[in-house]
Parts: structure tokens; sequence; C-alpha cells
């Protein structure tokens, strides 16, 4: 049974039957669904100390200390989502569906990186550690909403699909 991925001229369907069937079963969805809010709403509260700490100077732990629960959640989720992409698609990352996206995140990784390695190797000062976390949150803005754009798409996708008659 063709899938849209079939159809010439036709965009690719996210999910054949069988990977929305194994993203539906598997217990890291749930794990990606609870762990991506939970990392925005760390994202919003060390954006706010980092902004802080840049107008004012003062707050420099705690957004420091944000920036690091920020990070661990982001390391979290790169890991559960590999293993999402893995049960799902077959490969731990770069599956077709989500290959941009993993292209992407590997650049939100790495600005994250590097400001540990700013901090914890004092390479830069407190100003430029804030503003290297800065880029990385820019970096990781981008990302989510590669992310909510799929989100959306899987589920407009899923509606049709729901919608045709057997």
């Amino acid at each position: 049974m063709p899938n849209g991925r079939d159809r010439p001229g036709a965009r690719p369907a996210l999910y054949s039957p069988e990977e929305r069937a194994r993203r539906d079963a598997t217990v890291w969805t749930l794990v990606q669904g609870i762990l991506a809010p939970l990392q925005f709403l760390a994202f919003l509260v060390s954006l706010a100390l980092v902004l802080r700490y840049l107008a004012s100077g003062s707050g420099y732990w705690a957004a420091t200390v944000s920036i690091l629960i920020k990070t661990g959640l982001l390391y979290l989720i790169m890991i559960t989502g590999a293993i999402w992409e893995k049960v799902v698609f077959g490969r731990y990352l770069f599956a077709p569906a989500f290959f941009w996206e993993d292209v992407f995140s590997f650049l939100v990784i790495a600005l994250h990186t590097a400001y540990l390695w700013a901090l914890f190797s004092a390479a830069l000062g407190p100003t430029g550690q804030m503003l290297l976390a800065l880029a990385a949150y820019a970096a990781y803005v981008v990302n989510a909403a590669q992310f909510l754009l799929k989100l959306r798409a899987a589920r407009l996708e899923g509606a049709a699909g729901r919608s045709v008659p057997a």
C-alpha cells in the first residue's frame, strides 16, 4: 500500500504506517513529550536569569546553575531522542524524516558544550560565558521550532489519514 513516500511529486509521509505504530507504542514518545516542555521551561527561566545578569551584573551563579540544568536536560533529551529514533525508524540519528532537525541539534549541542568548556576552563569571563549561552539558546529556539513544525505536520498527517475512508 502506498504511504505517500511512493507517490511521484507528493510530499513524503513523515511516518510509514509501521513507523507510526512504533511511534505510538513506544514509551520513548511519552518521555520526549515530557522532556521537551520541561526543557523549554528550563530555557525560559535560564534565559531570564542570563538576561538579568547581562543587564545588571548580578545573579551570575543563578544564571550559571540554570544554564547547567538546561544543558543537562538538552543532553538527556538528545540521548532519549536518539533512542526514540532507533525504535521508530531503525537508526539512532539522521532518519530521513528528521535529518535536518538532527543536523541542527548537533549545532545546539556544540554550542552548549562550548559553554561548558568556557565555564570549566575559564576560557571566557562571565559576560563571555553568558553571551555564548545566548548563542546556544538562539540555536535551541530554531531547533525547537523545527521540531514543533514536525509535530504539527505529524498531527495534520495523522488527522488526514484518519479522515480518509478505508
